[in-house]
């Protein structure tokens, strides 16, 4: 009989959660004390056990030392309520076209109702949260996206961030709504990949990471086996001058673009209906989805 087969099951399977915490161990001291954003989005957002896996794995960037900042949209729901209320869903290029109507439910979606349930599920799994939104503190300033094919409304993009606020929260989570503010006080929708790479550069974020459905990031979107497991900034510019990422892709590749750019080390599209796709991305060797970086 070999050594192995004397190993009772359940010291077999103690041994593996060690060999998962060893393999973890390097990487927990090396990002001890960084800033991690994290754009929250897709099934991630809207199944019960990915939602309580999401917030126990920033819990433990919490409490291993990280300083993780959550930025969400939620097009889903809002989608959902303008169709329960009769206004009309149009997108252009992947941004949701927000008359006055629309915008008023995207706050009362956003800020009202999600930011809110992701701050009570991260004080479930153990950590302080904070939600906020941009006017709050004038976090986000934004003002009105120009798009040549199309009148967006009250779609925004970010003028500026004024980070100060998530800088004095100390043990705090905070939790980002994807609403701008204008100087005349005027709400702004905008896309919550483009707000998350903004947070990343002001806050000299190590990483920003952004959840969405799918596995990461293609040589060709059409083939669903040409998935790059890393790849540069160059690289994801040529994507998007190329013209083969979705429009749903693109305002995410140019917020990975965006954030490095701005000095961000690098940025990573894990697929968010993976249980614990934060901590595999983050915490292993191999990760789970694509890593871009700045060469």
């Amino acid at each position: 009989m070999s050594e192995t087969s004397r190993i009772p099951p359940e010291r077999s399977v103690m041994q593996q959660r060690v060999e998962v915490l060893q393999e973890a161990l390097p990487y927990i001291r090396e990002f001890a004390g960084a800033t991690i954003v994290i754009k929250y989005g897709g099934a991630a957002m809207t199944a019960p056990d990915l939602k309580a896996s999401f917030a126990r794995d920033v819990a433990l960037l919490k409490l291993v030392g990280m300083n993780p900042v959550v930025v969400h949209g939620g097009g889903p729901d809002i989608s959902r309520y303008s169709d329960r209320l009769g206004l009309e869903v149009r997108f252009v290029r992947g941004l949701r076209v927000t008359d006055a109507p629309t915008m008023e439910l995207v706050k009362m979606v956003l800020v009202g109702k999600i930011n809110k349930e992701i701050v009570a599920q991260l004080q479930v799994a153990g950590v302080s949260a904070v939600g906020l939104a941009g006017d709050d503190g004038g976090l986000i300033r934004a003002e009105k996206a120009e798009h040549e094919d199309a009148d967006l409304g009250f779609v925004g993009r970010v003028e500026r961030i004024d980070a100060r606020v998530l800088e004095h929260l100390g043990d705090f989570v905070p939790v980002v709504a994807s609403v701008g503010v204008g100087v005349d006080g005027q709400s702004y929708n905008i896309n919550a990949d483009t707000v998350a790479g903004a947070l990343a550069r002001a806050l000299r974020a190590r990483k920003v990471i952004f959840l969405t459905d799918v596995e990461g990031v293609f040589h060709d979107f059409a083939d669903k086996g040409s998935l790059i497991s890393e790849c540069s900034r160059a690289d994801v510019e040529g994507l998007i001058a190329g013209g083969t990422a979705g429009s749903g892709m693109i305002p995410k590749l140019q917020a990975v673009v965006d954030a490095l750019r701005g000095g961000v080390e690098a940025a990573h599209i894990v697929d968010g209906r993976v249980p614990h796709s934060v901590l595999m991305e983050l915490f292993t060797q191999d990760g789970v989805g694509t890593k871009v970086v700045q060469a």
